[in-house]
């Protein structure tokens, strides 16, 4: 009688140690499932997924300081761009320039009024020149603010007859404002201006 006592006894607490395990197990694998799933969620978080030529491309999120030197350098290309790549089309001019009026100060708008009296514009025009630029390098000295730049490229004018190459050397300073539709950056160019403009060479077509 006694014996099968103990053995009732002796099973019951394999059974609870048994269950003891299991309950440790399973609240085990609940934290570990939990983990993963906060885990996987940050990162979600941290993707953006752009629309572009209908595919799904992905881009990762992270910090503005990460990206600044990047940031900048696309910031001056894109000004650059904007302001010098024109077609024989007075519409197309007046918009590629307002775009880039956005990204920078007063100098690039004396610039441009500059370059609207001496005829620049309308001699596009006239002789049916397509300007493109190329960028060749960008510096930018991120140890100090404002951040001081220098943009090398070249202007490609095309004509009917002729293509014409030009050095193109500018400068300037980049500092912070507020992101905008118009100014995705968050940068605005101060105190621009060309340091060279020539003729490399002309190539007859």
């Amino acid at each position: 009688m006694f014996k099968k006592l103990e053995n009732i006894e002796t099973s019951f607490q394999k059974m609870r140690l048994f269950f003891i395990i299991a309950i440790c197990a399973v609240f085990g694998l609940a934290g570990w499932v939990s983990y993963l799933a906060y885990d996987y969620t940050n990162i979600s978080q941290n993707r953006i997924y752009i629309l572009a030529n209908g595919k799904a491309l992905e881009a990762v999120a992270g910090d503005r300081k990460d990206n600044v030197p990047v940031e900048a350098r696309d910031h001056i290309k894109t000004f650059h761009q904007y302001f010098f790549t024109l077609d024989p089309d007075e519409s197309q001019q007046k918009a590629s320039v307002l775009k880039a009026l956005y990204l920078a100060d007063e100098t690039a708008k004396r610039e441009f009024d500059n370059l609207t009296e001496k005829g620049y514009y309308t001699n596009i025009i006239s002789s049916n020149i397509s300007q493109t630029l190329v960028t060749d390098s960008i510096s930018v000295d991120m140890a100090n603010y404002p951040y001081k730049f220098k943009f090398y490229g070249k202007q490609i004018l095309l004509r009917s007859t002729s293509v014409t190459t030009r050095s193109l050397i500018t400068e300037g300073y980049l500092r912070n404002v507020n992101r905008s539709d118009n100014n995705s950056h968050g940068f605005l160019i101060e105190r621009w201006s060309t340091i060279e403009n020539n003729d490399i060479n002309t190539a007859v077509r």
